[in-house]
């Protein structure tokens, strides 16, 4: 397991390969814990948002389960006007979720720039 500065830096270099960065967090979906955070906006709640979506994640994988989908959840990837919110699964127990000012990147750069450094956080 990596600790907290290694994932802190690990998302300090998906920040730098992308415009709008607004915060991150490696989060442990069981508990909601954030492992490793990093913020330009320091306002930006990364606790509270981390909980909370680590239950969004769980009750996606319930529905997939009711569906009887036998696949894997790969991301989740919400717009809102001003921002893009991206979750994305690096383990069976942990996710990525990054924040991104929507007016200043786009869900490509935002996506290209996790896939380069997702696999740094399953470690």
């Amino acid at each position: 397991m990596l600790s907290e500065q290694q994932v802190s830096a690990v998302i300090g270099d998906i920040a730098n390969d992308m415009t709008g960065f607004i915060a991150a967090s490696l989060v442990d979906l069981d508990s909601g814990m954030t492992l490793g955070v990093y913020a330009k906006n320091v306002d930006f709640d990364l606790p509270a948002a981390s909980a909370l979506n680590s239950e969004l994640v769980k009750q996606k994988q319930k529905v997939m389960a009711a569906l009887g989908l036998d696949m894997e959840l790969e991301d989740m990837i919400l717009t809102l006007t001003e921002q893009i919110h991206v979750i994305r699964l690096v383990s069976p127990s942990t996710f990525l979720y990054l924040a991104a000012d929507r007016p200043s990147t786009n869900l490509a750069i935002v996506r290209n720039a996790i896939n380069k450094h997702a696999g740094a956080l399953a470690g």
